[in-house]
């Protein structure tokens, strides 16, 4: 597996900070972008926010704007960063058969207490296993889960955490671990199975318990692999 495989991606929630924010290092890192929204004019106006950016950034790829459904069309992979509510409704109406779907999407509640998980089909579903029930004729993979949006967007270089890509086909996490060396300089790191985003998506709740008691941008390392270990 190699890091140096451009893509042409839609980002479904691209107008959103999470969804930007990855459309915008998947740039810097020479991909393709298409970002979508509900309204075409929107898509294309955040895509010139990110142009604005990329300005004088080598080897940046391009970056526009189009419908949802527009943006899937032009692409071969497609990110979804779109909030839980409505999830489903939305990964319904789009054009996903033969793409490969990576879903970033956290199912998250917040109370008095702070964010928490939602429980999915009583404990046995996630998000991305949701997207792939809709869209069987796609290749779904949950990735993206825990990184800040925030460090995303504002942090000048690569972020120093690790890109965790669950799914049940090879080919299809490779793609997300491959997309994920625009945000750290690796490729991402497989970790098992797509039933497994049942533990990755309400994580990022703890991670935004750590960031208001410290008042960071945390991400996840995982340790004790060899340089080597993601090729």
């Amino acid at each position: 597996m190699t890091s140096d495989v451009k893509y042409r991606v839609a980002v479904i929630g691209g107008t959103g900070p999470q969804g930007k924010g990855l459309g915008y290092r998947f740039a810097q890192g020479g991909h393709t972008v298409v970002l979508g929204s509900r309204a075409a004019e929107k898509g294309e106006a955040v895509a010139a926010e990110v142009r604005e950016k990329l300005a004088g950034a080598a080897g940046a790829g391009e970056v526009s704007g189009a419908s949802n459904a527009d943006a899937v069309e032009q692409c071969d992979v497609v990110l979804l960063a779109v909030p839980y509510d409505g999830h489903d409704e939305l990964v319904a109406s789009l054009p996903l058969a033969g793409k490969t779907v990576i879903s970033c999407v956290n199912p998250l509640a917040f109370d008095k207490r702070g964010a928490h998980g939602k429980i999915i089909n009583n404990g046995e579903g996630s998000a991305a296993e949701s997207a792939q029930e809709l869209a069987p004729e796609a290749t779904v993979v949950g990735a993206f889960h825990n990184v800040s949006a925030v460090g995303l967007w504002e942090e000048p270089g690569l972020l120093d955490e690790d890109v965790i890509v669950v799914g049940d086909v090879v080919e299809a996490k490779e793609v997300a671990m491959n997309l994920a060396a625009s945000v750290t300089g690796r490729v991402g790191i497989d970790g098992g199975k797509l039933r497994l985003a049942r533990q990755l998506e309400p994580f990022t709740a703890v991670l935004i318990s750590i960031n208001r008691k410290y008042k960071v941008h945390s991400g996840l390392r995982i340790t004790g692999l060899s340089p080597d270990a993601s090729h």
